[in-house]
């Protein structure tokens, strides 16, 4: 689509400001072919607006600009959550951070950066001595007593990007108040003079390897069955961290676990910010998983995990009752979790009123049947693990948390860390497998026993994705004709419910009544229900430009016979939907 010539006059002039000595040389440089280049997209993509300090954070590609992720970006950012932080808690306050960074491009100059500026507003640093899994990065602000930190990092987006995430003193991402008067700050910041970058090395302690024992020897007490894992402690495992932090300390947790029989793929242990064996380091791709795949043939493995490059994230492989490899989606993984947690501690004798579960929204409405059949509460909250920790905060000290997921391959098992965490979904998923084996069954002939005591479903997830200037407008765009023309029928399907968290407002579509949504505050998605469970949310993603669509249906097959049958049903209605809406 063309750039109006009043954006790129706009752009020439944003950029030109980038020329002046409060910038250092490169990038100037950089700024200066962007003015002389012929086709001014690349410079009006890089400055037609600021790179957004969002409710979680910021991401983006890295370059000069304004909208890019750069020095001066993320140092605006971190000298705003300084401002926040002195003024919440006081210029006397003892405030200490932790800083942690994956393996991208520039990941380890921005903690740098970020460090620097923290400790030159008297802010005391605990910086990672070398990448770590952002789940780290929560678990030492709890350990350290902070009141903030921040993970260098854009988690599983392509090699161009990098991000900021910031954490509060619980170990969890800023929810309000905090992440609207963060931004508050951030967007006071109108010059690069307002950001001190000149650190104070006497400010800064280093976390080294040591820290890692501490964080697994907690994970391990977290383990349900550890006789299962010594029974089946040769269970043959496939582990890729994609090029990322997973490397540093996934394979030993599960070592120190009790498994044995763990083969890494290699080449993809290999820190690279390129992620050269991958299109996209997104776990949730099939290309992505393609390399420990084809090792798990060579192995023979039982079981196929891969984290992302933060390893915040999992992916889950198996063998299928025909013994050909398959993928799990992050809704069955996410199923297998709870169902373990409720019957794990159901055969323990300890399951009380007090236990609790927590998804998102979009994530199978199985897991609701799983819960209630324990007579377990679940939780329902928006996309993102912050809701599920702030879930978590509510009922700390008087409830158990049993666990908690999301369908985007996001799990956490522990109390003591507020941000999903691949470190110990892969220690879990293996105690899952071997405590199926102990009960003669396969970890995906638990998952057909979980259909049939449940019901069965399918999810598939569609995102549409609508990059550059004018993307966002189209996300808006596409919102606002759901709302005002709401779906009448999914795969010919009345719909009978249409919830609307804009303004957290539910309507009967056949009685009419309205009713409010219990929730903390609004979020930009819908969801549309059949009398049958079919579910349909939309939402535009809130890290990437694109909006996506949940897509999920049921059947209720009684054997095992009838499962095939359930799955042919359940694709077709998914595919029927998909068709319906274009996508």
């Amino acid at each position: 689509m063309a750039v109006s010539e009043s954006l790129i006059a706009s752009a020439r002039e944003r950029a030109r400001k980038w020329l002046s000595e409060d910038y250092d040389e490169e990038t100037r440089r950089q700024v200066q072919q962007l003015l002389d280049a012929e086709d001014p997209s690349a410079l009006v993509d890089a400055f037609y607006r600021d790179l957004e300090f969002g409710t979680g954070g910021m991401r983006g590609i890295m370059g000069a600009g304004t909208n890019r992720m750069n020095k001066y970006n993320i140092g605006a950012a971190t000298q705003g959550l300084s401002n926040y932080m002195i003024k919440e808690f006081g210029e006397d306050a003892d405030l200490k951070v932790v800083v942690g960074y994956d393996g991208r491009h520039n990941s380890t100059a921005f903690a740098r950066i970020v460090a620097d500026v923290f400790t030159a507003n008297g802010i005391r640093v605990y910086l990672f001595k070398s990448l770590r899994p952002t789940p780290m990065i929560s678990y030492a602000i709890r350990h350290f007593g902070c009141q903030s930190g921040g993970m260098v990092t854009a988690s599983h987006n392509p090699r161009e990007y990098n991000g900021f995430k910031v954490y509060w003193e619980d170990g969890a991402q800023i929810i309000a108040p905090h992440d609207k008067n963060i931004i508050g700050e951030v967007n006071k910041i109108r010059s690069v003079r307002d950001i001190k970058f000149e650190g104070r090395e006497d400010l800064i302690t280093l976390i080294d390897e040591s820290f890692d024992e501490q964080y697994i020897n907690d994970l391990l007490t977290t383990r349900l069955t550890p006789e299962a894992i010594k029974a089946h402690h040769d269970l043959c495992i496939v582990y890729t961290p994609l090029h990322g932090t997973g490397s540093q300390i996934n394979v030993r947790a599960m070592e120190d676990a009790g498994f044995d029989n763990i083969h890494p793929v290699k080449e993809q242990m290999v820190v690279d910010g390129d992620f050269p064996t991958v299109d996209s380091p997104n776990p949730e791709n099939p290309e992505a998983m393609k390399m420990a795949l084809d090792l798990a043939h060579k192995v023979d493995a039982d079981l196929v995990l891969a984290s992302d490059p933060d390893a915040d994230r999992l992916a889950v492989g198996c063998k299928d009752n025909e013994g050909k490899y398959v993928l799990l989606t992050g809704n069955q993984t996410c199923l297998l979790y709870a169902y373990y947690a409720i019957k794990r501690h159901q055969e323990i004798g300890d399951l009380s009123e007090s236990d609790y579960l927590v998804k998102t929204i979009v994530t199978t409405d199985l897991i609701r049947n799983v819960a209630e059949a324990g007579h377990v509460e679940l939780y329902d909250c928006y996309t993102g693990f912050k809701w599920i920790a702030s879930v978590m905060r509510q009922n700390e000290g008087t409830r158990r948390y049993l666990g908690g997921g999301e369908e985007s391959i996001g799990y956490l098992w522990e109390d003591f860390v507020r941000d999903k965490d691949s470190v110990s979904a892969c220690i879990i998923m293996g105690e899952i497998f071997a405590w199926a084996l102990e009960q003669g069954m396969t970890l995906y002939q638990l998952l057909d026993k979980i259909y049939l005591e449940y019901g069965y479903s399918v999810e598939k997830t569609i995102s549409v994705v609508r990059p550059g200037v004018t993307g966002a407008q189209e996300i808006e765009d596409m919102m606002k004709n759901f709302r005002h023309h709401p779906l009448k029928e999914l795969a010919g399907e009345q719909v009978t419910e249409v919830l609307d968290y804009s303004t957290l407002e539910g309507r009967d579509q056949v009685s009419g009544e309205t009713y409010t949504l219990d929730f903390p505050t609004t979020s930009n998605v819908l969801q549309f229900f059949t009398a049958s469970g079919t579910k349909l949310s939309v939402r535009p993603s809130g890290t990437e430009p694109k909006i996506k669509f949940y897509m999920e249906v049921h059947a209720s097959p009684k054997d095992p016979a009838q499962l095939a049958e359930a799955r042919r049903s359940c694709d077709e209605r998914v595919e029927a939907i998909r068709k319906q809406l274009d996508i």
